[in-house]
């Protein structure tokens, strides 16, 4: 007899039923009052009606201006301000000297983007192979650099470059063949410009530099790795693996950058004590000088708008490439 006959068949539990599931409660779907949709336009009103005081009103204001004949006789009330149409804007666009301001404006904003955009690369992939604590130090000159204030800043370099007493001159006439003793740097636009677009690339370097900084912490090390191991050099490296990374993030210093050295005012007019010269007009100083030193200020305010459509413009390039990064990704 073997063992298998001698055990005994064990005995099969039934199948549990499921148990019958719970009866659905309908609740009666609540109706959603009027007082509940505008509750959220209730809370943001005071913070839309002071958006619309403190930027609807000055932009309106503009555009009313530029649509006028205003001059210092309007202003003090003698004579009323008459409609005029777009004849301040035919006025402004048939001017040459506009358009020289134009273009000495574009190219003033995109050298010191450039500037700004390459210098501040490096920088960010130097800190990435330094110690701490030099990492440290430098952040702390960049963010000190960073939050002096512009005026302050205009000074300091007004000093360095002065033709007298300016440090800058003393320095490189110390070199052999080279003799800036009371050389004015001003005495040309160029020159004059190039100090100034200095002085912008040195303020907005900060800025760029600690977000690139941020932006390089993201990239992974393991596609770094990867991208070595198949042979990439350290350009191959930051060509097809940390530059797709930093995409987003260039394109938005890029556009933030042209925006703000388009609007470049104090440092040109602290630099010429007030009074800038025409080879050192931009567009902000353009329209400052015929409001305010013409007393044209149905023009300035012409010159303004178009200012702000080319912002526009800027902004619009900016939109589309952060569109179409969102599709890629």
């Amino acid at each position: 007899m073997s063992a298998a006959d001698t055990t005994t068949p064990a005995k099969v539990p039934p199948p549990r039923q499921a148990p019958p599931p719970a009866p659905v409660t309908k609740y009666p779907r609540r109706a959603r009052t009027s007082g509940g949709s505008a509750t959220p336009w209730l809370l943001l009103a005071p913070c839309l009606l002071i958006l619309a005081l403190v930027l609807g009103y000055p932009l309106v204001r503009l555009v009313t201006l530029s649509l006028q004949k205003f001059g210092q006789s309007q202003l003090w009330g003698f004579q009323p301000a008459d409609w005029v149409g777009f004849d301040n804007f035919s006025g402004v666009l048939g001017d040459g000297e506009f358009w020289q301001v134009v273009v000495r404006t574009i190219v003033f904003a995109a050298g010191s983007v450039v500037f700004t955009m390459v210098l501040g690369m490096l920088i960010a992939l130097l800190l990435q192979r330094v110690s701490g604590w030099v990492k440290t130090l430098v952040n702390i000159v960049l963010v000190a650099s960073w939050g002096m204030p512009i005026i302050v800043a205009t000074t300091v370099f007004k000093w360095l470059f002065d033709a007298d007493y300016g440090i800058l001159n003393a320095l490189l006439s110390k070199l052999p063949g080279v003799d800036l003793i009371g050389h004015n740097w001003f005495a040309s636009g160029p020159q004059g410009l190039a100090v100034i677009m200095l002085l912008v690339v040195w303020g907005a370097v900060p800025f760029v530099v600690i977000t690139l900084s941020a932006g390089l912490t993201q990239v992974p090390a393991e596609l770094e790795e990867a991208a070595r191991l198949d042979g990439a050099g350290s350009w191959g490296v930051f060509r097809h693996v940390t530059l797709p990374i930093l995409k987003p993030i260039i394109v938005m210093l890029t556009t933030l950058s042209v925006i703000w050295d388009m609007g470049v005012f104090p440092q040109v007019f602290v630099m010429r004590n007030g009074h800038p010269e025409q080879e050192f007009q931009l567009l902000t100083t353009y329209s400052y000088d015929r409001a305010f030193v013409v007393n044209d200020y149905a023009q300035g305010s012409a010159i303004a708008l178009i200012t702000v459509v080319l912002m526009l413009g800027v902004v619009a390039v900016y939109m589309r490439q952060m569109l179409k990064i969102g599709e890629v990704e």
